[in-house]
């Protein structure tokens, strides 16, 4: 049965979708099957994978609202043992639909249950809200990763995520844990990042990935092209990041 993790953080961004892709993708390379849930109306984990949205049948939206199988929705993303289920920009009117629904917070995660014993991790890209489908995404998750951008305001709006995590605990999701805080966009020349890096250590401890995700132009690149940093240019220091992610996530 494969472990769900939640990519979380209701700040916009903060390398949320740049590390669903790669720590995906990363896994894959790893031997991992994984599955990538885009759960974001922007829909850019599965076009920075690639995927034409607009010639999508199926996708998140029609798996949450109208219940259709989910294994109809998946789709191949070019890298073995990596698959994916798309979004689409319908996503943004699912939580007012979903608002009448029983157990409409649970959606997903009765979705995600009809797949998980197909792979061995399932990665959900939320997207920057605690709307009812972040809600939904961290009700379906085992752990949840927590980006943090090594810049001014960097805990700006954490706080209010852990309270989040902290009433799913408590009324829809009792096992959720937090898999770890991952600093993102770092710079070690620059005081302010080493300052948010020591900031961030102080308050989580062992919660924060060892693993640091360095400010890197091939990052950036990479989904312009419809891939990860690992295809698009392995010898960067962003594909590495993220390779050194996997493994630390698979030995966790």
């Amino acid at each position: 049965m494969s472990k769900i993790i939640s990519i979380a953080n209701q700040k916009g961004g903060v390398g949320k979708t740049t590390t669903a892709i790669n720590l995906a993708a990363g896994l894959a390379y790893e031997g991992k099957k994984v599955l990538l849930v885009d759960a974001d109306p922007q829909a850019n984990a599965s076009s920075g994978l690639g995927i034409e949205i607009r010639d999508l049948e199926r996708t998140v939206y029609e798996c949450l609202i109208d219940e259709i199988d989910p294994k109809t929705a998946i789709v191949e993303t070019g890298i073995e043992r990596l698959k994916l289920i798309p979004s689409h920009i319908d996503l943004v009117g699912a939580e007012i639909e979903m608002r009448d629904l029983d157990k409409r917070e649970e959606r997903m995660k009765d979705m995600l249950n009809r797949v998980r014993d197909e792979f061995d991790y399932i990665l959900i890209d939320c997207s920057p809200s605690l709307g009812l489908i972040t809600i939904n995404a961290l009700t379906a998750s085992d752990s949840v990763i927590i980006p943090v951008q090594c810049e001014f305001f960097a805990l700006e709006g954490i706080a209010k995520l852990l309270n989040t995590i902290k009433i799913i605990k408590s009324n829809l999701n009792p096992g959720l844990q937090i898999e770890g805080f991952l600093l993102t966009m770092y710079d070690n020349r620059l005081r302010l990042s080493n300052q948010v890096y020591e900031e961030v250590k102080r308050h989580f401890g062992s919660l924060v990935f060892n693993t640091v995700i360095y400010r890197n132009v091939r990052l950036s690149e990479a989904p312009s092209h419809g891939l990860s940093v690992i295809d698009y240019d392995p010898q960067s220091k962003g594909a590495k990041n993220y390779k050194n992610l996997a493994k630390e996530l698979i030995l966790r």
